[in-house]
């Protein structure tokens, strides 16, 4: 059966209706994805030009405009509009790493892009068959982005541990390491949200938006430095 793509969809504890402000705090906080594009694409956009770059923060703003509607609208193919733009920030950041951080050429670097693509598609059905029960709705979802955390995490392995050392490679790999850490607390905001209902009933969904703004744009920047600082 075809999915009914109007489908209403409550999936976040401060909407309690269909209401289009139902979640004011979730709809709202999407401004910090608009304010890291534009200064994303401010910093990109110096001389000499980060046509890369430019292009992720202009994926930025789209998370934030798909987010928007999805928490907004709260229907189906609102959600497609709202994953489908981080799924080509995450793919299409992992693609620029591999080329300017990790020094691949341009089909090593889409040969590892697709392979890291087939495995976020096959790491959930995995770790669903070994624990014997669905973790999409333990995690409230945020098992989907296990596969980002872990290419961020060994990005920075890399990085830090390649030979020669390169000074600007090295400061990337702490960087990521850094901003691994936020993105496991924004994880944590995102995952806790219905949880925390009986206690905050504006949920923690909020907080995810506000600091994946600060992810996306912390990535954008340390693809820019290290291209302003060649290995």
């Amino acid at each position: 059966m075809s999915p009914d793509w109007f489908e209403p969809i409550r999936s976040y504890c401060e909407r309690t209706g269909p209401d289009l402000w139902a979640e004011p705090l979730n709809a709202a906080t999407n401004g910090a994805f608009l304010v890291a594009a534009l200064l994303a694409a401010r910093r990109a956009a110096a001389a000499p030009a980060d046509r890369p770059c430019l292009a992720l923060a202009v994926l930025t703003g789209i998370v934030g405009i798909g987010s928007f509607l999805f928490h907004t609208l709260a229907l189906r193919w609102a959600m497609l509009a709202d994953v489908i733009p981080i799924a080509l920030f995450i793919n299409g950041y992992f693609w620029l790493a591999m080329r300017r951080l990790l020094g691949l050429g341009a089909a090593r670097a889409t040969g590892a892009t697709l392979a890291f693509l087939a495995a976020s598609f096959a790491l959930t059905p995995a770790l669903e068959a070994l624990a014997g029960h669905p973790l999409a709705e333990a995690s409230n979802g945020s098992i989907d982005y296990l596969p980002a955390i872990l290419a961020l995490i060994g990005v920075a392995a890399a990085l830090l541990a390649g030979r020669p050392r390169s000074e600007a490679r090295h400061e990337a790999g702490q960087r990521l390491l850094a901003v691994a850490g936020l993105f496991l607390t924004s994880l944590a905001a995102r995952t806790l949200d219905r949880a925390v209902c009986a206690a905050f009933p504006a949920g923690t969904h909020w907080l995810w938006h506000l600091l994946n703004a600060c992810v996306l744009y912390a990535l954008i920047v340390i693809a820019i430095r290290v291209r302003r600082r060649p290995a």
